[in-house]
């Protein structure tokens, strides 16, 4: 019973951090920056030409939103997201080696995150041009952490459906 309420605890912190981020710090980044999506956002990559427009076009006021409050808040989402998705991947997925494996990619994207994070703090703090290597190496993280983290939605989305078709075939 615990461990269920401090799940559920994690689950509605979890949609706080993204709400606020969504609300707020994601929005003013892209305003900041002329419309232009942050780098997180770009669930695709993005390539050398996107990144130096962004960095070109983002204000010193928008930087300090990216570096503060938004890399502040995205300290901790991966990693709740991660005990999100985990928790439900668990409970929802009866093979146990598609279960370990998508835990496994769970707390993956998650690593990625992070890694994201500390390449796209180096893009917005170097002075001078940012070298494409650098680039290259965010975007790869950034593609790497919605694969993996899609994976682990997509499994749970689909234990969920799994769930509610046998509870409504056994009814």
């Amino acid at each position: 019973m615990m461990l269920r309420r401090a799940y559920w605890f994690v689950f509605a912190l979890t949609l706080a951090v993204y709400a606020t981020m969504l609300g707020w710090t994601l929005p003013a980044i892209t305003d900041a920056a002329g419309g232009l999506a942050p780098f997180d956002m770009r669930l695709a990559g993005y390539t050398p030409d996107d990144a130096h427009a962004f960095l070109g076009a983002i204000s010193v006021q928008g930087r300090e939103v990216y570096l503060g409050p938004q890399h502040a808040l995205d300290r901790f989402y991966p990693a709740l997201l991660a005990v999100v998705l985990a928790g439900a991947v668990w409970s929802l997925i009866p093979s146990r080696p598609l279960r370990l494996l998508l835990v496994v990619a769970a707390f993956a994207g998650a690593t990625a995150d992070y890694v994201e994070n500390a390449r796209v703090a180096a893009m917005l703090t170097t002075s001078g041009t940012v070298p494409d290597e650098l680039i290259l190496a965010a975007s790869r993280a950034t593609v790497a952490k919605s694969a993996l983290t899609t994976l682990a939605m997509v499994a749970v989305i689909l234990g969920l459906l799994r769930a509610a078709w046998i509870k409504w075939i056994t009814r």
